[in-house]
């Protein structure tokens, strides 16, 4: 977007004057001292700015890092399959999919709803990073508590495959690979630890506690793992409105000295929360910026992005506006990419017309792969008898972009058999769709609301049938509509067409749940399951997602 010339002055003047807050930042080498005292170099793009949130779409535990000229991020995905997204970006602006890191969360039968389910367990707080020693990505993180898995690849697209399975569980790790080629796991909550792995990132050599949280502050999480001009740096959360940063100047294991960097900062989102558990990243230009994630439910957690100075004493500080996290900054100093990226955010168009599934999307927990196709639009055949769709497998979802956006599909229902749901939904532990009921011979047309689950994600209510109308032919056009604001307006609409050209409103508002408990934002579900017995199937002949 384009600034006046008196807001272009503002945020001149604002990219070289201290903040009041602090975070840290590192992949690649390490700054000289000079860079690392700079403030970011803005001057060839004072003319535009890019807003905050730089992606209105949930990704949350970010891990942000550069390769060569390139920029990767990685988040949270939970109980969606596949899970860790990994972003791409040539300038920390516009990001696009770049894929997924853990192809299949083959952690156990309840990540394939088989006799359990895996909401909200599954892809947390994990690490994203690149060793160039072996020019192999990995993907770090812990599993139920239980076990640390490690994925390899090539590149960031993939293939991704299991490296390794290490006994202990790293607590939202970071890890860090060092000038040495030696690699470093920072890990905990509130007790901080550091272990060392083997040169083959296979085993654990060492693990260690080298910083225990003050009482006065409660939690510290979230780590994230950097050297700096020789110095080890933790970039930790205090959930979920504080971050703090754990300093050694002798090693890996310490001792670390800590400060606040930043506590109840307004955030860019009107109603959402404080910019937190982040990363930084430096870039080619020696410039430094901390991308965090901002809670807006019931839309999810929000990645920001900030620029970052450094103090000679060697701590570094968020570059604010009014003692607030900017809504707008001079977009980064960067050489021009060398292509376009595919948007990640706007306005998308589906057809599945390829052999497989685009990156955006994700399926509620492992698919049947025997029971979908792509190729001529997507077919969803029914793969659960059920009548809770929280444990229908083969639930398609895809994130809703910010602050609202409207999903339109084209369903053709012909193949659906008595007792078969399928539909269009806004997915989240209360939940509501649009969709077909076939009883018997006869198809209504219906909006069914109230679909909840309990905090153990036990399903409480399989929902109940608000308004329904016959309907003819064997196409019918779904269209959902989500306000994801914080705040009183959060509603989702639902309405249909014969034609896809009227669309006509089917029952009431539904209300946006927007508690933090879920962690995930609500999504558009695509969905088919059968409440008597296999065999059904539908098409879905193209999906739009619009933006106003």
């Amino acid at each position: 977007m384009s600034l006046t010339g008196r807001e272009c002055s503002r945020r001149r003047a604002l990219t070289t004057t201290a903040g009041l807050i602090a975070a840290t930042a590192l992949t690649g080498a390490a700054p000289s001292a000079h860079a690392a005292a700079k403030a970011p170099d803005t001057a060839g793009a004072a003319a535009a700015a890019f807003t905050n949130p730089v992606i209105w779409q949930d990704f949350a535990d970010i891990d942000i890092i550069r390769v060569d000229d390139t920029y990767y991020c990685s988040a949270s995905t939970m109980h969606y399959s596949p899970g860790a997204p990994v972003l791409r970006s040539y300038d920390l602006v516009n990001w696009e999919f770049a894929g997924h890191s853990v192809p299949v969360l083959d952690f156990g039968a309840k990540y394939d709803l088989n006799g359990g389910r895996g909401y909200v367990r599954g892809i947390w707080a994990s690490s994203l990073n690149y060793r160039p020693s072996y020019r192999t990505f990995y993907w770090l993180g812990q599993i139920d508590f239980a076990k640390t898995y490690l994925y390899a690849a090539p590149a960031a697209q993939g293939p991704w495959n299991r490296h390794a399975v290490i006994d202990t569980a790293y607590y939202d790790a970071g890890l860090l690979i060092d000038d040495d080629d030696t690699l470093y796991v920072a890990h905990g909550n509130t007790t901080i630890s550091v272990a060392q792995l083997s040169p083959d990132a296979t085993t654990e050599v060492r693990n260690e506690v080298v910083f225990t949280t003050p009482a006065s502050i409660g939690v510290l999480e979230g780590s994230r793992f950097y050297k700096i001009n020789g110095n080890y740096y933790i970039f930790v959360t205090r959930p979920a409105n504080g971050q703090y940063i754990l300093r050694s100047t002798t090693g890996p294991f310490g001792p670390y000295e800590m400060r606040q960097l930043l506590l109840d900062l307004p955030g860019p989102i009107p109603g959402g929360g404080v910019p937190h558990q982040g990363g930084l990243v430096r870039t080619q230009n020696g410039d430094w910026y901390y991308m965090a994630f901002v809670d807006a439910y019931p839309g999810g957690r929000m990645p920001a992005l900030a620029p970052i100075t450094w103090s000679p004493d060697g701590w570094p500080t968020v570059q604010l506006f009014d003692g607030a996290w900017g809504t707008s900054y001079p977009v980064p100093n960067l050489p021009p990419p060398p292509r376009q990226v595919t948007p990640l955010t706007g306005p998308v168009t589906d057809t599945f017309t390829s052999p497989g599934l685009a990156p955006r999307w994700e399926w509620n927990h492992n698919p049947d792969n025997t029971k979908w196709s792509t190729g001529n639009g997507l077919r969803l055949q029914t793969a659960t008898v059920t009548d809770d769709l929280y444990a229908a497998r083969n639930t398609l979802t895809h994130r809703i972009q910010g602050p609202a956006s409207t999903a339109t599909v084209i369903l053709d229902h012909q193949g659906m058999r008595d007792g078969d749901r399928a539909g269009l939904a806004l997915l989240r532990d209360s939940s509501a769709w649009i969709g077909i009921k076939r009883d018997g011979t006869a198809k209504r047309l219906v909006v069914t609301s109230d679909l909840t689950m309990d905090s153990n994600w036990n399903t409480t209510s399989t929902g109940r049938e608000v308004v329904s109308t016959s309907i003819h032919g064997n196409r019918i056009w779904l269209r959902a509509t989500a306000d994801i604001r914080p705040g009183t307006g959060r509603e989702g609409h639902f309405s249909y067409s014969t034609d896809g050209t009227n669309f006509a409103l089917l029952g009431a508002a539904f209300v946006l749940k927007n508690d933090w408990q879920f962690f995930m934002g609500y999504r558009f579900a695509l969905f088919h399951h059968a409440t008597r017995a296999l065999g059904g199937s539908v098409h879905i002949r193209r999906f739009e997602l619009a933006t106003p």
